[in-house]
Protein backbone atom coordinates (compact mmCIF):
# COMPACT_ATOMS: atom_id res chain seq x y z
CA UNK A 1 0.00 0.00 0.00
CA UNK A 2 0.74 3.60 -1.04
CA UNK A 3 2.11 5.11 2.37
CA UNK A 4 1.84 8.92 1.50
CA UNK A 5 -1.19 8.82 -0.14
CA UNK A 6 -2.35 12.46 1.07
CA UNK A 7 1.12 13.68 -0.04
CA UNK A 8 0.82 12.32 -3.18
CA UNK A 9 -2.49 14.00 -4.03
CA UNK A 10 -1.26 17.37 -2.46
CA UNK A 11 1.62 17.42 -4.23
CA UNK A 12 -0.30 16.25 -7.40
CA UNK A 13 -3.03 19.44 -6.39
CA UNK A 14 -0.26 22.22 -6.22
CA UNK A 15 1.16 21.00 -9.79
CA UNK A 16 -2.34 20.75 -11.29
CA UNK A 17 -3.43 24.32 -9.87
CA UNK A 18 0.41 25.99 -11.06
CA UNK A 19 -1.11 24.28 -14.43
CA UNK A 20 -4.51 25.27 -14.54
CA UNK A 21 -3.35 28.81 -13.29
CA UNK A 22 0.11 29.40 -15.90
CA UNK A 23 -2.42 27.82 -19.39
CA UNK A 24 -5.38 29.89 -18.32
CA UNK A 25 -7.07 27.07 -17.97
CA UNK A 26 -9.22 28.30 -14.90
CA UNK A 27 -12.90 27.66 -16.96
CA UNK A 28 -11.94 24.51 -18.22
CA UNK A 29 -13.30 21.07 -17.10
CA UNK A 30 -10.55 19.01 -17.90
CA UNK A 31 -12.07 15.84 -17.12
CA UNK A 32 -12.18 14.17 -20.84
CA UNK A 33 -8.53 15.23 -21.39
CA UNK A 34 -7.23 13.85 -18.36
CA UNK A 35 -8.92 10.47 -19.06
CA UNK A 36 -7.35 10.50 -22.46
CA UNK A 37 -4.28 11.42 -21.10
CA UNK A 38 -4.25 8.55 -18.63
CA UNK A 39 -5.43 6.07 -21.53
CA UNK A 40 -2.29 7.46 -23.68
CA UNK A 41 0.10 7.31 -20.88
CA UNK A 42 -0.89 3.68 -20.22
CA UNK A 43 -0.22 2.82 -23.87
CA UNK A 44 3.09 4.35 -23.31
CA UNK A 45 3.85 2.28 -20.29
CA UNK A 46 2.79 -0.88 -22.69
CA UNK A 47 4.71 -0.03 -25.63
CA UNK A 48 7.98 -0.07 -23.22
CA UNK A 49 7.37 -3.25 -21.69
CA UNK A 50 6.80 -4.97 -25.39
CA UNK A 51 4.28 -7.33 -23.59
CA UNK A 52 2.23 -7.40 -26.07
CA UNK A 53 4.94 -7.55 -29.30
CA UNK A 54 4.86 -11.57 -29.35
CA UNK A 55 6.17 -10.36 -32.97
CA UNK A 56 9.24 -9.03 -31.58
CA UNK A 57 12.18 -10.24 -30.04
CA UNK A 58 13.72 -6.56 -29.04
CA UNK A 59 13.70 -6.91 -25.03
CA UNK A 60 11.74 -4.35 -22.68
CA UNK A 61 13.16 -0.60 -22.13
CA UNK A 62 15.45 -0.26 -19.20
CA UNK A 63 13.34 -0.45 -16.10
CA UNK A 64 13.97 2.67 -15.08
CA UNK A 65 12.40 3.93 -18.05
CA UNK A 66 9.45 1.67 -17.48
CA UNK A 67 8.97 3.28 -14.06
CA UNK A 68 9.14 6.53 -15.21
CA UNK A 69 6.35 6.00 -17.91
CA UNK A 70 4.11 4.00 -15.00
CA UNK A 71 4.36 7.10 -12.40
CA UNK A 72 3.27 9.88 -15.42
CA UNK A 73 -0.18 7.43 -15.32
CA UNK A 74 -0.03 8.02 -11.67
CA UNK A 75 -0.40 11.71 -12.30
CA UNK A 76 -3.33 11.56 -13.72
CA UNK A 77 -5.04 8.83 -11.68
CA UNK A 78 -4.22 11.44 -8.83
CA UNK A 79 -5.75 14.28 -10.82
CA UNK A 80 -8.78 12.13 -12.09
CA UNK A 81 -9.16 11.76 -8.07
CA UNK A 82 -8.53 15.61 -7.17
CA UNK A 83 -11.03 16.09 -10.29
CA UNK A 84 -13.94 13.84 -8.75
CA UNK A 85 -13.06 14.98 -5.78
CA UNK A 86 -12.49 11.35 -4.80
CA UNK A 87 -9.19 11.72 -2.77
CA UNK A 88 -10.38 10.65 0.67
CA UNK A 89 -9.34 6.75 -0.63
CA UNK A 90 -7.72 3.82 0.73
CA UNK A 91 -6.24 1.56 -1.72
CA UNK A 92 -4.54 -2.23 -1.49
CA UNK A 93 -3.69 -4.47 -4.20
CA UNK A 94 -4.63 -7.79 -2.20
CA UNK A 95 -7.03 -8.96 -4.95
CA UNK A 96 -4.17 -9.79 -7.36
CA UNK A 97 -4.76 -13.00 -8.92
CA UNK A 98 -0.89 -15.03 -8.91
CA UNK A 99 -1.99 -16.07 -13.17
CA UNK A 100 -2.70 -12.62 -14.27
CA UNK A 101 -0.88 -11.52 -17.31
CA UNK A 102 1.29 -8.18 -17.62
CA UNK A 103 -1.04 -8.17 -20.93
CA UNK A 104 -4.14 -8.81 -18.41
CA UNK A 105 -3.23 -6.16 -15.95
CA UNK A 106 -2.98 -3.69 -18.76
CA UNK A 107 -6.37 -4.71 -20.31
CA UNK A 108 -8.20 -4.73 -16.81
CA UNK A 109 -6.83 -0.78 -16.53
CA UNK A 110 -8.04 0.00 -19.64
CA UNK A 111 -11.48 -1.32 -19.13
CA UNK A 112 -11.61 0.30 -15.47
CA UNK A 113 -10.63 3.56 -17.11
CA UNK A 114 -13.63 3.75 -19.77
CA UNK A 115 -15.45 2.29 -16.92
CA UNK A 116 -14.61 5.54 -14.95
CA UNK A 117 -15.67 7.40 -18.11
CA UNK A 118 -18.89 6.23 -18.44
CA UNK A 119 -19.74 6.37 -14.40
CA UNK A 120 -18.04 8.51 -12.19
CA UNK A 121 -18.24 6.93 -8.89
CA UNK A 122 -15.86 6.43 -5.88
CA UNK A 123 -15.88 2.63 -6.74
CA UNK A 124 -14.88 2.96 -9.93
CA UNK A 125 -12.25 5.61 -9.43
CA UNK A 126 -11.02 2.76 -6.37
CA UNK A 127 -10.96 0.04 -8.77
CA UNK A 128 -8.96 1.89 -11.11
CA UNK A 129 -6.16 2.51 -8.52
CA UNK A 130 -5.83 -0.18 -7.10
CA UNK A 131 -6.13 -2.02 -10.33
CA UNK A 132 -2.86 0.96 -11.27
CA UNK A 133 -0.94 -0.59 -8.14
CA UNK A 134 -1.39 -4.05 -8.89
CA UNK A 135 -0.19 -3.65 -12.53
CA UNK A 136 2.94 -1.99 -11.24
CA UNK A 137 3.75 -4.96 -9.00
CA UNK A 138 2.94 -7.24 -11.67
CA UNK A 139 5.89 -4.78 -13.52
CA UNK A 140 8.07 -5.51 -10.42
CA UNK A 141 7.46 -2.40 -8.57
CA UNK A 142 7.49 -2.12 -4.89
CA UNK A 143 5.11 0.62 -3.61
CA UNK A 144 7.90 2.17 -2.17
CA UNK A 145 9.81 2.84 -5.69
CA UNK A 146 6.75 3.81 -6.84
CA UNK A 147 6.23 6.48 -4.59
CA UNK A 148 10.04 7.89 -5.11
CA UNK A 149 9.29 7.77 -8.74
CA UNK A 150 6.30 9.87 -8.20
CA UNK A 151 8.16 12.11 -6.18
CA UNK A 152 11.01 12.09 -8.41
CA UNK A 153 8.84 12.88 -11.69
CA UNK A 154 6.91 15.38 -10.05
CA UNK A 155 9.84 17.48 -9.33
CA UNK A 156 10.94 17.00 -13.06
CA UNK A 157 7.03 17.99 -14.18
CA UNK A 158 7.73 21.30 -12.29
CA UNK A 159 10.67 22.09 -13.69
CA UNK A 160 9.30 21.59 -16.97
CA UNK A 161 6.71 24.30 -16.25
CA UNK A 162 9.86 26.68 -15.07
CA UNK A 163 11.34 25.86 -18.73
CA UNK A 164 8.02 26.59 -20.41
CA UNK A 165 7.25 23.17 -21.31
Amino acid sequence: MIVNLKKLFDMQRQLNERIIKEHKLEERNLLAEQILALEVELGELANETRCFKYWSNKPPAERHIILEEYVDGLHFILSLGIVLEFEDIQVHTQREEKTITLVQAFQRVYDIITKLHEQQTFESYKELFDDYLILGEKLGFSTDEMEQAYYDKNEVNHRRQDEGY
